[in-house]
């Protein structure tokens, strides 16, 4: 059992935590990982106001551990999911895509956590400064967003920056990773892909079949999901979707299917398309988003490789089977102390 500053800030057992993935980080799974002394999260992103209320019902239901709830803050109707969030007293509200000043002072009022999930020092700091508790620092490696620096770089560059923990995300699925994200400075990891191929797992077995024939090189991180570089497995969807020219009229009928898949007003797209032009990316990538959330759905619900794309992280080359929650995460924990130990018993 390792005990650091997330394990007590949380009031968790280990120092493990779950991403929130779309169409992944589902209720079921988040409740397992929770149950199994980690920190399940669960994903907000593809779910109207009221399928994530319903959906916090149902995790509180299956487990009494503490959970999170991720909320991208760039994505339309935001405001109204962060609201959901407040009412409901999620104990921890991990947001990526924005500011941490835009989420902690009604989360902490309540006294709830906020952890952002962040791909570059700057935003760190600012996730600091704006008053997160800790942060997710995802590097290079990871599926889905991430950013420029390895994992190996990054972290003990922001872990020397920062005075809040963080948690090293990205290449992470077995204890030696955890034994080397402490020795980088971290206090705790994230996992994805690994999380993916587990017992609770609901996505479709063909993404799970495609993550375990994984050799990690068959991915690619590419910015057509939503403007932001995202790491998915490479074929036939994928291509399609990075190739596909997008016009006017799609950036209309993808923001019309935004609006139908969230439930959201014009306004609220209205919104979005300004806060993706102040953060530097394109308007037009507002078409991109919701055909990048109808390409993950086919993907990972319906196992659909001429339509679908499939999110996945380099590690997958290291994952050969799919145990429970518990299983993993227990075994996680022996091995990191045994490395440790070995470590140990190496120096003279």
């Amino acid at each position: 059992m390792f005990e650091t500053r997330i394990t007590k800030i949380l009031g968790i057992k280990h120092p493990i935590v779950m991403s929130g993935m779309t169409y992944v980080s589902l209720p079921k799974l988040v409740a397992a990982v929770s149950n199994a002394g980690g920190l399940g999260i669960y994903a907000t992103s593809d779910q109207t106001a009221d399928e994530v209320r319903e959906s916090i019902r149902l995790i509180r239901s299956l487990t009494d551990k503490p959970f999170g709830a991720n909320i991208p803050l760039l994505l339309p109707g935001a405001d109204k999911l962060l609201q959901v969030l407040v009412d409901e007293k999620v104990p921890v509200v991990n947001y990526s895509l924005g500011k941490a000043s835009e989420v902690a002072k009604a989360v902490h009022k309540y006294g709830g956590l906020v952890i952002g999930s962040v791909t570059y020092l700057r935003h760190a700091i600012s996730a600091e400064r704006g008053g997160a508790d800790a942060v997710i620092v995802i590097g290079h490696e990871a599926g889905g967003h991430l950013g420029e620096l390895s994992t190996l770089v990054l972290i003990p560059l922001v872990t020397s920056e920062v005075k809040i923990p963080v948690i090293a995300a990205g290449g992470f699925c077995d204890g030696k990773g955890l034994a080397a994200a402490l020795a980088l400075g971290a206090e705790g990891i994230s996992m994805g892909t690994r999380f993916i191929l587990t017992k609770e797992s609901m996505i479709h077995q063909r993404m799970k079949q495609l993550i375990l024939e994984s050799n990690g090189e068959n991915t690619i991180a590419t910015d057509r999901f939503d403007g932001i570089p995202c790491r998915f497995l490479k074929g036939e969807g994928l291509t399609s979707m990075i190739e596909k020219q997008i016009s006017i009229k799609d950036v209309m009928n993808s923001a019309f299917r935004v609006k139908q898949i969230q439930g959201v007003s014009i306004w609220d797209m209205l919104g979005s398309a300004l806060k993706l032009r102040s953060a530097g990316i394109p308007v037009q990538r507002v078409g991109d988003i919701a055909s990048g959330i109808t390409a993950i759905k086919a993907g990972i619900i319906d196992g659909d490789d001429k339509h679908g794309v499939y999110t996945c992280g380099q590690v997958a080359a290291r994952i050969e089977e799919a145990p429970s929650c518990s299983e993993l995460i227990e075994r996680i924990v022996t091995e990191a102390e045994e490395v440790l130990g070995i470590m140990s018993g190496k120096l003279v």
